[in-house]
């Protein structure tokens, strides 16, 4: 039974503690309530559909990122199961996110036509294609709406939705090298999720840099990075292709690593002290938060 509401006002008034306590026991109620009417069912039956479906549909509607760190669990499922993933174009955002490719939407329709090319490369993945109301076995999505703090690795998001776990060193993601663009140390720094501790000025006079990113991002970061290189990718397919050809890649919280991190190339990551969910997993792979730190594993990656 929820305190009087009276009670409630003289608690939060005269005794702080009593009503910290009452509002931390009514916000643990909702939750288990929602969960228990809107979740779990929904997580049974996802387990129902992998132990009984010799087929699997899976729908993900993005971040980019996200969509690209939920292949480590099909490929896992594929190894048993034939792999159909839906994209679903224009959902909403419920948050506001600066500067963010698609708008007000997760993923548009001319970003989604990016990545296709990338993901139906994948031979793990049976059909890859635009979402248009097909029966789906495991949403992927439903880690937005489970009552916990994402505040942990993306990765694993989605072993928990499924109850399926890999690996995280082996790569998820294949492609051939490029065929023209080799050995270089490759950058893309979004305006989102920067570290603010540290700068890129140690690399003004390296010449071997390359950014893939958008031409803005190029812009902005050639201020510190002054013989920085630009390359407009056509697609995501052929910045992938740069990536699995350079010497390593550096980045911050952005797709571009999200690719690094599942081709499992040399890299260093720009860590996020505001949203860390992502971390390098497996060799000659490094994050860092400090400029020594950023200075050292860049060394250490350029040395080898």
């Amino acid at each position: 039974m929820s305190a009087n509401p009276l009670l409630k006002l003289w608690y939060k008034i005269f005794n702080k503690n009593k009503y910290q306590q009452l509002k931390y026991n009514k916000n643990l109620s909702n939750r288990l309530n929602f969960y228990n009417a809107k979740i779990y069912n929904k997580i049974l039956n996802i387990e129902r559909n992998i132990e009984n479906n010799h087929e699997l549909s899976f729908l993900h509607s993005g971040h980019l990122g996200d969509l690209m760190y939920s292949l480590s669990v099909i490929k896992e499922l594929s190894k048993k199961h034939t792999c159909k993933l839906y994209i679903q174009a224009d959902k909403p955002m419920d948050l506001e996110y600066q500067n963010h490719p698609s708008g007000k939407v997760f993923l548009d329709k001319r970003i989604i036509n990016l990545i296709l090319p990338l993901l139906k490369t994948q031979d793990y993945l049976d059909t890859v294609k635009i979402y248009e109301k097909e029966k789906i076995d495991v949403n992927l999505d439903l880690f937005r709406d489970i009552p916990i703090n994402i505040r942990f690795h993306s990765i694993r998001w989605y072993y928990h939705v499924t109850g399926t776990h890999a690996n995280m060193e082996n790569p998820y993601l294949s492609v051939q090298p490029h065929e023209s663009i080799k050995n270089k140390i490759v950058i893309v720094r979004s305006s989102r999720y920067r570290n603010e501790y540290i700068n890129y000025n140690f690399l003004k006079n390296e010449k071997n840099i390359l950014c893939v990113g958008l031409k803005t991002e190029f812009e902005n970061i050639k201020k510190e990075i002054h013989h920085l290189e630009f390359h407009d990718c056509k697609n995501f397919l052929e910045m992938a292709q740069i990536i699995k050809a350079s010497k390593f890649f550096i980045g911050n919280l952005c797709f571009a690593y999200s690719v690094a991190e599942a081709l499992k190339v040399p890299r260093l990551l720009e860590a996020s002290p505001d949203f860390p969910v992502v971390f390098p997993v497996g060799p000659k792979a490094f994050d860092f938060y400090h400029q020594n730190h950023f200075e050292k594993f860049f060394n250490t990656l350029n040395k080898s």
